[in-house]
């Protein structure tokens, strides 16, 4: 029986499967995305989430030559480790988890396996800015009306246009007479 084991041993011996997430784990740091069947997206999901969250540990030099070992221990490439910690360690300092997105891209002709995208979430510039801007606008109270802040600000731009058409109507009223 297969209790309690959630490692997806993915057809694999131990020394073949963590070569297989080592190579996957440094094509992705490397490339930013990459295109694969969905066992092998969410088995490297696991593998690799771990490692971008110990680039967040940046308290002391010690502390941070040691990250660098320790990451250089599962992927063994150098500018695999390199990019993590100078390009996407310091833009997910702030994101507390979730670092990667799997998108599944449907059937692999050949053999029926599905395939999936698997992506670092704060590269991808289609998601990660696009909808933010978007969802801001749409706050609505309950009741349906605007916060005070809001509704002076919206009306303070909405005053001075009516002003200047004012000041414009007596202007054209005074022309058409001189003629």
């Amino acid at each position: 029986m297969n209790h309690g084991n959630k490692v997806n041993k993915l057809s694999r011996k131990k020394a073949h499967r963590s070569a297989l997430l080592s190579n996957l784990a440094s094509q992705l740091i490397t490339h930013k995305r990459i295109v694969t069947t969905l066992a092998k997206a969410k088995a490297l999901r696991t593998y690799v989430e771990p490692l971008i969250s110990k680039t967040k540990k940046t308290e002391n030099k010690e502390t941070i030559m040691n990250q660098h070992r320790v990451v250089f221990s599962h992927l063994q490439d150098k500018a695999a480790v390199k990019e993590l910690f100078t390009v996407v360690g310091p833009k997910v300092v702030s994101r507390p988890g979730g670092y990667t997105r799997i998108l599944k891209l449907g059937i692999r002709p050949g053999d029926n396996a599905e395939k999936a995208m698997i992506e670092l979430v704060d590269f991808n510039e289609i998601y990660g800015k696009g909808v933010e801007k978007a969802a801001e606008p749409a706050k609505k109270t309950r009741r349906g009306r605007a916060p005070k802040k809001a509704a002076e600000e919206a009306a303070a731009p909405a005053e001075q246009p009516t002003a200047q058409a004012e000041e414009a109507t007596p202007e054209t009223t005074q022309e058409t007479p001189a003629e």
